[in-house]
């Protein structure tokens, strides 16, 4: 009877049932088993039935705990589980509406400021087109022609012998412009039956601006996955809009090629960004990987340039397996992805030769096989490890380069020897008098960016606080394979430390080639969108600072909310008002002397007139009248150059004679002289066209800050407009106004005296 009281009253009072039995039967002695023996036989009946009343009681009681206490516990664990459940999908439910209310709002902006800066609504449609500037209307010329064509399949089969273009060449001009954007998006306005609500000029627009859209929530969708909070996604996007002339071409050149191209390399890097990180599932992983191969294939397919882009990607992911980084299987299948995008673009693109001599391939190539030879390059003492990390550096890039030579010997591709003798010429190693390199040091794009870049990134906040975040993500500790917030080691995960490397490399690129800005901005914002609002950011600070009167986790989780509502409000207070002025700004783009040139030619000149001129002239002619022409606006082909190069001789100190030989040999009709070339006045002397051609052809030498003229003959282009024999016996002039003067290349010489 004792015994159970006992039992029964510590169960009420919460002790544990097994512990209380034990320590009870041990605690009883051999003799109080007899007492209690002969307590019962000699004892009451009444007292038998109470006890056995009370053990049933007890019994009971015991019976009801042990099926209850199992059961709220696993109420408890289920409501947690559920609540939690529920505040993820809410998180990932407002961030995906984040996201595309800022992507789509980018895209409305942009179309309304592109709209109010040309008055695009209200021209007519050659004044429209003429507003597709530095030569880019070349690639809409292709999209109308798709449009105009009887039938797709004709389109396609025109573009794959086009003869029309350049006068005397027959190209594929699928391949040699990358017209993919043109072929998917004219027939997509076929088949949907778009022409009957909209015009063809405002689908194409619109599609670039919708692509624009997707670029924006690619780095929104990067910064949240890094700091796990989409309010560094819309920070992100805030700083991307706010640098807009750091960031894009697009309000004023649409249909250039990286247009198309960077949403597409935006979505790869932020599914690379998912692929490198640690904290995935499977399932997702999976995801990633497919569709860094689909966006990595379309990168390469409609710009020539991407595989230079992959290139610098591919040296950061090479970086990282090197120190070992990342786990070597994901590299290697990253590495599966390039080869395979580089497989399927090089069968899209008709067996394009650059391909395979890409130094993308090259690296991927002395990769594989270094990482063949040296299994064990990781392991071993320190210094070992050190000397292997050489070795391993010099036989990927030894390896890479002697495939690229072998290529370039078994595939001739003509591009190789212009660009390495215009690197030598920008990195100071060469000079030369040759037009070609040093007519493409002179464009904007290829030079050195001024220090009004770095002023605009500091002035916006962007800069300062890149560095900081770029200094603490640098500055580690030895890594550690779980990490947590308390741990204060943001620069050890994977997906950070590529960033790292892809802002740096991309910032060294850009600090030589201004046009670089357009690769390595965007990513800077979000970058350092993602690190202001990450936790772990601050927590390192607070680690390198030995805190110790706040605690810093609380304080961490204070600042990466704080700092990022500073921030904004403060970009908000600034620049919002300057974001929508330029909406509310009338700005006024009109060229009457272009519009009467063109509607000159469409109207007097014959349909099969060929035209020369200036390459960035020839595409906006090419694109209004269809007209052949003898060059083009595109610098990646050396054919092309070497046609500009002739064509630019008009503004050169050559005889008439000359100037109309080489004319006649590109079976030109025509010849448009234009007076902003002619009479050009630069501050960056050296860089006009003329001087470049009286430096190439060797009628002027510098000598000590002294000019010497070698030339017998005046300029072509000032003795021309004077209309004195024997320039009036190669040609007659047919049009003109105050910037253009249009001569016909007379076919039958009449010499006047």
């Amino acid at each position: 009877m004792t015994e159970l009281k006992c039992r029964k009253i510590d169960r009420l009072e919460g002790g544990n049932d097994e512990e209380l039995h034990l320590k009870s039967t041990d605690a009883r002695e051999p003799g109080d088993a007899g007492d209690d023996a002969s307590a019962s036989v000699g004892g009451d009946d009444e007292q038998q039935e109470e006890e056995e009343e009370d053990e049933g009681e007890v019994q009971a009681e015991e019976k009801r705990e042990e099926s209850n206490a199992p059961e709220s516990s696993a109420q408890r664990t289920e409501r947690s589980s559920a609540s939690g459940l529920l505040q993820h999908l809410a998180r990932l439910f407002f961030g995906c509406l984040a996201a595309a209310a800022c992507g789509v709002l980018y895209a409305t902006y942009m179309s309304l400021y592109h709209g109010r800066k040309f008055w695009f609504s209200i021209r007519q449609d050659l004044e429209r087109e003429i507003t597709f500037q530095g030569g880019s209307g070349l690639y809409y010329y292709y999209y109308k022609h798709m449009l105009t064509a009887p039938s797709f399949e004709r389109g396609f089969y025109e573009l794959t012998l086009d003869n029309g273009t350049v006068s005397g060449q027959t190209f594929n001009a699928v391949e040699r412009f990358s017209l993919y954007p043109e072929l998917i998006i004219s027939f997509i306005y076929r088949v949907t039956g778009s022409q009957d609500f909209v015009e063809p000029i405002y689908f194409y627009v619109g599609a670039v601006f919708g692509l624009q859209s997707i670029y924006v929530i690619a780095l929104f969708v990067c910064s949240w996955v890094m700091s796990g909070t989409w309010v560094s996604g819309m920070l992100a996007v805030s700083w991307y809009v706010i640098n807009r002339p750091d960031t894009t071409k697009v309000d004023y050149a649409i249909p250039l090629r990286d247009n198309w191209a960077l949403p597409y390399f935006s979505c790869q890097v932020a599914t690379l960004t998912g692929f490198l990180s640690n904290n995935i599932s499977s399932a997702t992983e999976m995801c990633c990987y497919c569709t860094l191969t689909a966006t990595t294939f379309i990168f390469l397919l409609v710009w020539e340039h991407s595989h230079y882009v992959l290139f610098v990607q591919g040296l950061c992911l090479f970086l990282l397996d090197s120190f070992d980084l990342v786990p070597p299987r994901k590299i290697a299948d990253v590495h599966k992805a390039y080869l395979g995008a580089l497989f399927l673009a090089y069968l899209f693109q008709f067996q394009n030769p650059s391909l395979v001599s890409s130094p993308l391939l090259s690296l991927l190539i002395g990769s594989v096989l270094a990482r063949y030879f040296q299994q064990k390059m990781k392991m071993g003492p320190f210094v070992a490890r050190v000397m292997k990390l050489f070795l391993h550096f010099h036989l990927v890039f030894t390896t890479g380069i002697t495939f690229s030579y072998l290529v370039k010997k078994l595939v001739p591709v003509s591009d190789g020897d212009f660009i390495l003798k215009f690197l030598e010429v920008k990195f100071g190693l060469n000079t030369t008098t040759d037009f070609i390199p040093n007519f493409l040091l002179c464009q904007e794009s290829l030079q050195t960016p001024g220090q009004d870049l770095f002023l605009r990134l500091t002035q916006t906040s962007v800069l300062p606080f890149y560095l900081l975040v770029l200094t603490v993500c640098l500055l580690g500790e030895p890594r550690k394979t779980d990490l947590r917030l308390e741990d204060g080691r943001i620069g050890e995960q994977p997906e950070v430390i590529y960033h790292v490397f892809h802002t740096l490399l991309f910032g060294g690129l850009a600090l030589l080639f201004d046009g670089m800005k357009y690769l390595w901005t965007p990513y800077v914002c979000m970058f350092t969108a993602f690190g202001v609002c990450s936790p772990d950011l601050w927590m390192t600070v607070f680690k390198w600072l030995k805190l110790k009167s706040i605690h810093p986790v609380v304080l961490s989780m204070i600042l990466s909310t704080a700092v990022p509502t500073i921030i904004g409000f403060s970009l908000w207070r600034e620049y919002c008002p300057r974001v929508l002025a330029e909406l509310s700004d009338v700005q006024e783009f009109y060229d009457p002397d272009t519009v009467e040139l063109i509607s000159w030619i469409k109207s007097q000149a014959p349909a099969a007139a060929v035209f020369a001129g200036s390459p960035q002239l020839m595409g906006t002619v090419k694109l209004c009248s269809g007209s052949a022409v003898t060059s083009l606006p595109l610098y990646s082909d050396i054919d092309l150059l070497r046609r500009t190069e002739d064509t630019y001789q008009v503004y050169a100190l050559r005889s008439p004679e000359d100037v109309y030989k080489i004319l006649t040999a590109q079976k030109a009709n025509y010849v448009i002289i234009e007076e902003s070339t002619c009479n050009a006045l630069s501050l960056n002397e050296g860089c006009r066209i003329k001087d470049l051609l009286d430096l190439a052809n060797g009628h002027v030498v510098r000598d000590r800050g002294e000019i010497y003229s070698f030339s017998k003959h005046g300029r072509f282009c000032h003795e021309l407009k004077l209309n004195y024999s024997p320039y009036t016996n190669y040609f007659t002039r047919v049009f003109w106004n105050r910037s253009y003067h249009v001569y016909k290349v007379n076919s039958v010489i009449s010499f006047q005296y």
